[in-house]
């Protein structure tokens, strides 16, 4: 496609061609990113005092250019400019989806110009939709692009991208088509996954040789198991990491790509709502954006919760003054880590991601596990290509199987009391056979879906 080296074409277009991109769409995020190739090794007190700073000023913002928070304000008797801690967000309620679907337009800055509309999948309710001004577009890419930089690769090296978010799909015109051109990245629509699209896939992958991929870790494992499957050799072509997001990511998947592609998996959590949260290093620590994001964790009564403790991911993104994302609940279950990482940075880590709280079951007696508990059944039966849990009530739920082969019904009966065990013996287990599965809209897949959970 374009003769120079490798190495010195992708030091022209992190250098010279993307930063240029940027200019144009008027983004700042080349500066940020430079901001934050040095503030990731400040202290973890002098990252605090950056964040107490960068909210003080976004909340005297808010108050006086965003209608929504200047009401909030004024009916809390909160002054903004008195804020001098992180504890101080305690003041203020929380921001959730049904707040934002009925003060959408109040939530917009009376400073803002050229809003993009966007909007979630929606893959557990009805879609959300929300806008991001410029501001936040730059330093989620900048968060992004120092993240990458962590494990040896840069914007312009060679990328597979393996997604199925229908704007990103959708976007594929002209312009775009030619930016991913002379920016390496492919796109692969993760919508259809079968065996004459999965073919396709690996052999696009092998004449494209990237160094990094990016994707749903359900679509990556799963095209790294039909690449064995097939036979296919997938370690030999120079991937240097795989970035997974956007799902869970478990230990089988991670290994799986690793083994098939010969690369390190890098995980990363984040959304199109909250931002770009945090970012595995090489070292194993998931660093918090910290420069833009502060993270709460609270449980089931809105309580903060100290490190350690298991609840409620809530994110304040600093950079969203045109369109703010305070205290905002994402529904999303994890854990602090007070530790420092062995890799250096000062950014705080995030010791674990456990899911969203519709990855979680309810047992009968109320016990609430999370869906690993029933996940592992399926997983340890060799008979079962692809599952999906629904615990549709306390006392029902359904389990969707693809079999290589029909289930004898010793094995249903396996499954469903190995199900009752865990989730009390008098829930009907109903055991579905069926040729296949689909992805979410948006293209994920989703193991555990439980209309009871809501932790």
């Amino acid at each position: 496609m374009i003769s120079f080296m490798s190495g010195n074409y992708t030091h022209l277009v992190s250098r010279f061609l993307f930063p240029l991109h940027e200019h144009l769409k008027k983004h700042t995020s080349v500066n940020v990113h430079k901001s934050m190739e040095q503030t990731q090794w400040f202290s973890p007190e002098k990252i605090m005092q950056l964040q107490t700073e960068k909210l003080r000023q976004l909340l005297i913002y808010v108050n006086a250019h965003v209608p929504y928070y200047r009401t909030l304000f004024t009916g809390l008797g909160f002054r903004p400019e008195a804020a001098d801690s992180l504890a101080d967000l305690r003041y203020l309620p929380f921001l959730d989806k049904s707040v934002i679907r009925t003060h959408l337009e109040e939530l917009k800055s009376d400073q803002a110009r050229e809003l993009a509309r966007f909007n979630t999948g929606g893959s557990s309710g009805e879609p959300l939709v929300f806008f991001i001004g410029k501001e936040r577009v730059s330093h989620d890419i900048a968060a992004k692009w120092r993240a990458t930089r962590w494990w040896g690769v840069d914007i312009g090296d060679p990328e597979i991208v393996v997604w199925g978010s229908p704007i990103e799909l959708g976007a594929q015109d002209t312009l775009r088509s030619w930016r991913d051109r002379l920016f390496r990245s492919r796109l692969l629509p993760a919508f259809e996954m079968s065996d004459q699209k999965l073919d396709d896939f690996l052999d696009t992958i092998r004449r494209f040789h990237p160094r990094m991929l990016f994707g749903y870790p359900s679509a990556l494992s799963h095209i790294a198991k039909y690449a064995d499957k097939s036979g296919v050799t997938m370690h030999d072509l120079g991937i240097q990491v795989a970035f997974v997001t956007s799902e869970r990511l478990y230990d089988d998947q991670r290994r799986q790509i690793s083994d098939t592609f010969g690369c390190s998996v890098a995980n990363g959590y984040g959304g199109r709502d909250a931002g770009f949260i945090a970012h595995e290093c090489p070292a194993g620590g998931m660093h918090i954006t910290a420069e833009d994001i502060i993270v709460e964790i609270i449980d089931s009564d809105g309580h903060p919760l100290p490190h350690g403790e298991s609840g409620e991911i809530v994110v304040t993104h600093l950079a969203s003054r045109d369109f703010p994302f305070i205290r905002y609940r994402t529904g999303d279950i994890g854990i602090l880590d007070d530790r420092p990482c062995d890799c250096g940075r000062g950014l705080p880590l995030l010791r674990e991601i456990q899911g969203r709280s519709t990855d979680f079951v309810v047992a009968w007696d109320g016990t609430v596990m999370h869906g690993l508990a029933l996940i592992y059944i399926l997983r340890d039966m060799p008979e079962i290509k692809i599952f999906k849990i629904i615990q549709e009530s306390l006392d029902f739920t359904r389990v969707q199987v693809v079999a290589d082969t029909g289930l004898y019904p010793s094995q249903i009966s396996q499954i469903t009391e190995s199900f009752q065990t865990r989730l009390g013996r008098d829930v009907k287990i109903e055991v579905e056979q069926v040729s296949e599965i689909p992805a979410e809209k948006s293209g994920k897949f989703r193991y555990v879906i439980s209309k009871v959970a809501g932790i």
